[in-house]
């Protein structure tokens, strides 16, 4: 079944889709009166819904049923990824996404090789967004994880407050992460570095924060490797891979 989105919670038993969703549902996917899709709505439910009715711009649905949305796992993850070279971060987003994180951050650090104007980080957010769009939708997410807008690592410690536990995964090693996280755990933040690593100073300012640091074994993973590497062992660790 077509999954979407809507950025409102549904009251009525009729909904209209507009936008890019109306014209995918009738151009791309070209679904037709009668047939079926689900709608995810911000309250965490999901609408099974029949099409009642195609214009060019607009697709309304009417309410078949209603229900819990299962599909979003217990934690909630959110990621802090460094600006990586070229188009890298865009694949750790779409797989961020698929397993699982509640929203995205990246952020500046020493080593970042990327370093865009304010401007070029605007496009690059939206793009960005979109990517996490499409994912969360593929993968029948239950909400549209938000990515965003790229910080500088000194800030971590602020956006990261309300996470029961944060954790940075540090190249040069730190605690084995199954001692850092509790199969209870609500909500975490993970925090991981750019190609050319942290800085032993930048690991000391987050240390300082309250923040745990963390490895991923012996092994020295890509900066694109090690998030998707960490977001699975936290959603295993907190059996949301049941």
């Amino acid at each position: 079944m077509a999954w979407f989105f809507a950025d409102t919670v549904i009251t009525t038993e009729n909904y209209t889709l507009t936008g890019e969703d109306a014209s995918h549902i009738a151009r791309s996917l070209r679904m037709k009166i009668g047939e079926t899709l689900t709608l995810c709505t911000p309250d965490g439910r999901r609408h099974d819904c029949e099409i009642t009715e195609i214009t060019r711009d607009e697709v309304t649905v009417r309410i078949i049923e209603s229900t819990v949305c299962e599909q979003e796992p217990t934690v909630r993850i959110s990621l802090f990824i460094a600006l990586m070279k070229g188009d890298k971060i865009d694949d750790v987003i779409q797989k961020a996404v698929e397993l699982g994180v509640h929203d995205i951050t990246p952020f500046l650090s020493a080593r970042c090789i990327s370093r865009p104007d304010e401007k070029s980080l605007a496009k690059k957010q939206q793009r960005w967004q979109k990517i996490a769009d499409n994912a969360a939708s593929q993968s029948r997410r239950g909400i549209l994880p938000r990515v965003n807008p790229c910080i500088d690592i000194a800030d971590i410690p602020q956006a990261a407050k309300a996470c029961e536990r944060s954790v940075v995964f540090y190249e040069c090693g730190g605690e084995p992460l199954k001692t850092l996280i509790e199969p209870t755990a609500g909500s975490l933040a993970l925090i991981t570095g750019a190609e050319g690593g942290f800085e032993e100073a930048e690991i000391e300012l987050l240390k300082e924060a309250g923040i745990k640091v963390a490895t991923l074994g012996k092994r020295i993973l890509r900066a694109q490797t090690a998030p998707i590497a960490a977001i699975s062992a936290a959603m295993l660790l907190t059996g949301n891979l049941e």
